[in-house]
């Protein structure tokens, strides 16, 4: 009779190294409590790695840095897709994932239509917070990431190299999905966008 902890590492070992693992993968093996209770044993066990409260991994190893765990940005998309939210990148990050700002971000902040929440992975934060869901309905990642960016940076702050990077950035969205999401945009930003057409 196999253990439910055994259960539990025999379907990780089938799971890449580096994706995440939520107890609710293990559901249909036990109860909650049961799959917890084996995830922490498995993790006292050194066979996986906890990234944050209930998530976890298998980790990538490399030869030169050894354990690899999943960046916070991997571990915003693996609840997005877990909780089948929406999120997208807001303010530093908006800048920092354009290329607009060398900061590196200690808290992500996502806009969301899922529950408000914070999720702490070691010294980083990933915050979520809950939004309209018109601004969840652009279509371009360039575009979305670009209102975004705009709106930290703030109305007659943008340089004249800010703007021309940006448009040159918008140069490579889907054209269908730049007209769309142009009409998203407040005013001042929809002016900017325009000239990447």
């Amino acid at each position: 009779m196999q253990s439910i902890e055994d259960k539990v590492h025999q379907r990780i070992l089938k799971v890449k190294r580096g994706n995440l693992l939520f107890p609710e993968d293990f559901h249909d093996l036990g109860s909650s409590e049961a799959i917890r209770l084996a995830l922490h044993r498995l993790e006292k066990e050194k066979r996986i790695a906890r990234v944050a409260q209930g998530i976890y991994v298998r980790p990538i190893i490399s030869q030169y840095l050894g354990e690899v765990l999943p960046s916070a940005e991997e571990v915003a998309k693996g609840i997005a897709k877990r909780d089948r939210i929406r999120i997208v990148p807001t303010g530093v990050y908006a800048l920092s994932a354009l290329g607009l700002s060398t900061q590196v971000p200690m808290k992500l902040v996502f806009l969301s239509d899922g529950a408000a929440r914070v999720v702490k992975i070691g010294k980083r934060t990933i915050k979520f917070k809950k939004t309209t869901p018109k601004s969840l309905l652009a279509k371009g990642k360039i575009s979305s990431l670009v209102i975004q960016a705009l709106r930290e940076i703030k109305i007659n702050n943008v340089t004249d190299s800010e703007e021309k990077k940006i448009v040159g950035l918008l140069k490579k969205e889907n054209p269908i999905d730049l007209i769309h999401d142009i009409r998203l945009a407040p005013v001042w930003i929809q002016k900017i966008m325009k000239k990447a057409l």
